[in-house]
């Protein structure tokens, strides 16, 4: 992470105030980095520019992990919109009842059309991956800090023991060698 001294430096404050040098936009524990994923999943599906400004403003709101929360927004990009724009795009017109327009007669009104499908699809979507993320991203914490802890108890019992499960195990296969 950024020293305090560098996040003052960025200028961001002429964007957000003095909220931007805010501690816990930084720190990285399970919940900000819970809410962080959140938020960067669900802002990566609003289908507009400049997705970062909401992403920061939910991550400031939300006391989430700022980086994160802005990285994340970037999995959206001119090369992934296709990919990630169709699906809700189809929702939206499911949902909708409206039908594909064909590139020979666009209308401004029939874009519009079309963009508000596009707007219902990406913000289920964006819910739905915020929920997941948010949800998996707890998860995989939680498994990582009780593996360590599993790693850790295990290394203290073995120094209690005096690494007797090893010599124990050598002698075991020594045996079978020997046999």
């Amino acid at each position: 992470m950024p020293s305090p001294g560098k996040i003052r430096s960025l200028n961001l404050h002429r964007f957000f105030g003095n909220r931007v040098n805010a501690r816990h936009l930084w720190i990285v524990n399970r919940q900000s980095v819970s809410r962080a994923t959140a938020i960067g999943l669900f802002c990566a599906y609003i289908p507009l520019p400049l997705q970062m400004l909401p992403a920061a403003l939910l991550a400031i709101f939300f006391r989430a992990n700022l980086p994160i929360s802005i990285v994340l927004v970037w999995i959206s990009n001119p090369l992934t919109w296709i990919v990630m724009y169709t699906p809700p795009y189809l929702l939206g017109l499911a949902i909708t009842g409206e039908t594909g327009i064909s590139l020979n007669t666009i209308t401004i009104d029939m874009m519009m059309q079309q963009f508000t499908a596009l707007i219902i699809g990406s913000l289920i979507f964006g819910s739905s991956l915020a929920a997941a993320g948010y949800i998996l991203s707890n998860v995989i914490w939680r498994m990582i800090v009780t593996n360590r802890w599993n790693s850790r108890r295990n290394r203290i019992r073995y120094r209690k023991d005096g690494g007797s499960e090893k010599q124990n195990t050598r002698s075991n296969n020594d045996d079978l060698s020997g046999a």
